[in-house]
């Protein structure tokens, strides 16, 4: 019988069923109050996760749609500090230089970002500063409300891409200072991809670039999210829209302190089976940084072959993803993310411990009683 593949990666991620049938319905009016309803309730249940008052609009178009909404309504022009070490800090370094001046303030992937650095730029008048709060690409978690101090020093706005741990982890958009934050449905909110979130403090409405681009013109969301129903400025992907409020009710029923509580334990259990294997985690913490509570990176063992080692996975059902770019062949990555627990995770590192041990890595001690210590 053919059965589902387990996706254990940092997105996209299981979708609980309540969410799949949400779309598996006649069309609706996006112009109607039913709509505007259903718009209304992602919006406060967001709201809550990231952790913001600011208002917050729902945009059909993937998380980095709302990257550079972020950065192109209100960087154009500007001189932009972009913090980077990793794949998706590497992107918005690309997307300020499509918009403003980019100053890159690199780290490599994995290590700690050079917080010294980034002061030098913006006391030579950077105005604004892009941070991946948790880089899925080297499974390090980066210190916000650090970055949202110096901003706030010097007077920049702060993009924070919340894509990967919002939902799934604290977030605190306001208490960090962070002006403009931006989500992506199928990472911790266990909905389908295609559509991202993104807020916007005052300070940044006060800054909002002349030169706008047309269908990710922030104006336009705001006039429409204003309106007597709730709605989007342009046609919206509205089963996708009902697929992320159902995944906002489950948020909501579950309670976000206790969601998050869940992540942090199945990532937990997954640091701690790497422990006790002998597998040594990927990136490299400080006091200001942490390992990701979404995703664990970890090393391949010398002499396990990537594909060998993942395609043994594959074979049992169960996906977990490669390193990316120069990381390719040396790293792999377990996604803890959206609705997953202990039958998932306890399954995964099964399979890992399988793998690794078919393919010459004999593990020092038991993964998956390490992990069930954790989980029990």
């Amino acid at each position: 019988m053919e059965k589902e593949p387990l996706l254990m990666l940092p997105g996209p991620v299981p979708m609980p069923e309540r969410v799949r049938m949400a779309m598996m319905r006649q069309a609706i009016n996006h112009r109607g109050a039913e709509f505007g309803a259903v718009y209304a309730d992602c919006v406060r249940v967001l709201k809550e996760a990231f952790g913001t008052t600011n208002e917050l609009f729902v945009i059909s178009g993937s998380g980095t749609a709302a990257m550079e909404a972020a950065v192109a309504n209100f960087g154009s022009g500007r001189t932009i500090a972009s913090l980077e070490n990793g794949k998706f800090g590497e992107r918005m370094v690309k997307i300020a230089q499509r918009h403003g001046t980019a100053r890159k303030v690199s780290s490599e992937w994995g290590t700690p970002l050079d917080l010294a650095a980034l002061e030098a730029e913006l006391a030579e008048g950077a105005e604004m500063v892009t941070l991946v709060h948790n880089e899925t690409s080297a499974g390090i978690k980066n210190p916000a409300e650090k970055v949202g101090r110096l901003a706030r020093k010097y007077d920049a706005l702060f993009v924070m891409d919340g894509i990967t741990s919002i939902g799934g982890d604290e977030v605190q958009a306001d208490a960090w200072g962070a002006d403009i934050v931006v989500v992506g449905s199928q990472k911790c909110l266990a909905a389908p991809a295609g559509l991202s979130a993104i807020s916007v403090s005052g300070r940044a409405w006060e800054r909002l670039s002349e030169k706008r681009p047309y269908y990710l013109d922030l104006a336009a969301y705001r006039k429409s999210a204003a309106a007597k129903i709730m709605e989007t400025p342009y046609t919206p992907a509205v089963p996708l829209f009902l697929a992320l409020r159902e995944a906002c009710l489950l948020i909501e029923e579950e309670g976000l302190p206790a969601r998050i509580a869940r992540h942090r334990r199945n990532a937990e259990a997954v640091r701690a089976a790497a422990a006790a294997m002998g597998v040594r985690l990927y990136p490299e913490i400080d006091a200001d940084h942490a390992y990701s509570n979404t995703v664990t990176a970890a090393a391949l063992p010398p002499g396990v072959p990537d594909s060998d080692f993942r395609g043994a996975i594959r074979k049992m059902g169960i996906e977990i993803a490669g390193g990316q770019d120069h990381l390719k062949g040396k790293i792999f990555r377990i996604g803890t993310m959206g609705a997953t627990g202990a039958p998932e995770i306890l399954a995964t590192l099964a399979a890992v411990q399988h793998a690794l041990v078919r393919n010459g890595f004999h593990p020092a001690g038991d993964g998956v009683a390490a992990a069930c210590e954790v989980l029990g």
